[in-house]
């Protein structure tokens, strides 16, 4: 009875006034994120241009690109005082997952990130992105009065609205802040619908501008699906977690090494600059975000050696880490790409016998999948980047599945050895109050 009396009284949520004011939002932030994504691409493209990538070999930068990432890390470090950006800032992932973002942090996010990337950090342009159209949605929702749901759903098709460009697919962009931030009852239907206006209308007029910048862009040799490819999936997963777990040792290194430098934050984004700008300059193809490096290390994969993929794979890792560790802001999306399209480039070298499509399209979607629980939006984008056919898809989704299972039980297990340990050490001392 008290069931139907409720749905009696709340009619469904398309015939609700608060849904259509809210897609009208959804537009406003499509059209603002694609013209911010449209500014802030163009600022570090083109104030990336003194870096040269043409000669991706051993020691094929410039010894002036380490004065580059050092006077990059002296802005970085006068920004984020001048801003008073805190020493930790909330993650892409972290904001998506809580639908919220701190508006006071936007400006110094913005700015920090921009002569971050500019200055050749390992780190992507999606965090930016994410906090200015994050931030709009939460603005317009703070000042119109919609309630907390509709300020959490602002606040998505934000997101939606600055990536619509960004990543050149609605599908991708709807389906990756779907699967990561789990809006639950109506919400979903509501954060649906503005996800897909907001990142439409991004996406319109984005590629009317600068046409589409991600789709097709590592385009692999076609090769024909086979059963055997679904169990080459799982090998290929645990590879990939393999690999995480390696990028996860590296961060905590850095987090523990400038978190224990008793200095000045400017000295220590000065610091950091210096590092990726020396392996920059030993390892070129390991600077910035790694889209344009990607395609260069997927064409000449039969030139660069086995030895050389191995040391740029290794470098990669390290300078996202210090990059994000020593005060530099961006995202983790396209270095981790970059991680794992390299990784699987290094697996056909090894093994001949496995297609590069397959290899490098399961370790492209497997290496972000083992970060973050979003296994289809990995295989979509994969998919989408690659051009590879529907039935090659299938040991994509199975190698993301089996890195992220593996990540998430070596996590547990971990975590289940430090309860274990200091079980033994709390009941003695009760046992001793006692």
């Amino acid at each position: 009875m008290s069931s139907s009396t409720e749905s009696a009284a709340s009619p469904p949520v398309t015939e609700q006034r608060e849904f259509w004011v809210l897609m009208g939002y959804a537009v406003v932030l499509g059209v603002f994120g694609a013209f911010a994504a449209l500014v802030f691409v163009g600022v570090i493209k083109f104030g990336g241009k003194w870096y040269d990538d043409s000669n991706p070999r051993w020691f094929g930068g410039h010894w002036w690109w380490v004065a580059v990432a050092a006077a990059a890390g002296v802005v970085v470090g006068l920004l984020r005082r001048l801003t008073r950006l805190p020493e930790q800032v909330p993650g892409l992932f972290a904001e998506l997952q809580s639908e919220h973002v701190d508006l006071g942090l936007v400006p110094g996010v913005v700015a920090v990130s921009a002569v971050s990337l500019i200055g050749g950090a390992s780190l992507g342009p999606e965090k930016a992105l994410g906090a200015m159209g994050g931030g709009a949605g939460g603005w317009i929702a703070q000042r119109r009065g919609v309630g907390e749901e509709g300020s959490k759903v602002n606040t998505l098709a934000g997101f939606a609205g600055a990536y619509g460009g960004l990543f050149s697919s609605t599908v991708i962009v709807v389906m990756l802040i779907l699967e990561v931030a789990r809006p639950g009852g109506q919400r979903l239907v509501k954060a649906l619908a503005a996800e897909i206006v907001a990142s439409s209308v991004s996406f319109g007029i984005y590629f009317a501008i600068a046409g589409a910048v991600f789709l097709g862009d590592y385009k692999v040799p076609q090769y024909t699906f086979h059963d055997w490819q679904l169990l080459a999936g799982v090998p290929l997963g645990l590879f990939a977690a393999v690999v995480v777990t390696l990028l996860a040792g590296f961060m905590m290194l850095a987090s523990r090494l400038f978190g224990r430098l008793k200095v000045p934050a400017i000295a220590k984004s000065t610091l950091g600059g210096v590092v990726f700008g020396v392996v920059g300059v030993a390892l070129p193809l390991t600077m910035f975000s790694g889209s344009d490096q990607l395609k260069i290390v997927l064409n000449d994969a039969g030139t660069l050696g086995l030895g050389l993929l191995v040391a740029i794979l290794i470098a990669k890792m390290l300078t996202f880490a210090v990059s994000q560790e020593s005060g530099f802001v961006g995202g983790p999306i396209f270095p981790s790409l970059f991680i794992g399209g390299t990784a699987g480039i290094l697996v056909h070298q090894v093994i001949p016998g496995v297609p590069l499509g397959l290899a490098f399209t399961c370790l492209l979607a497997a290496i972000p999948g083992g970060l973050v629980a979003a296994p289809f939006s990995m295989v979509l984008l994969a998919a989408f980047v690659t051009q590879v056919g529907a039935l090659q898809t299938a040991p994509v989704l199975i190698a993301v599945v089996t890195a992220f299972l593996t990540v998430g039980g070596v996590k547990y297990l971990i975590a289940s050895r430090k309860q274990s340990r200091a079980g033994p050490g709390k009941q003695k001392t009760a046992d001793q109050a006692a």
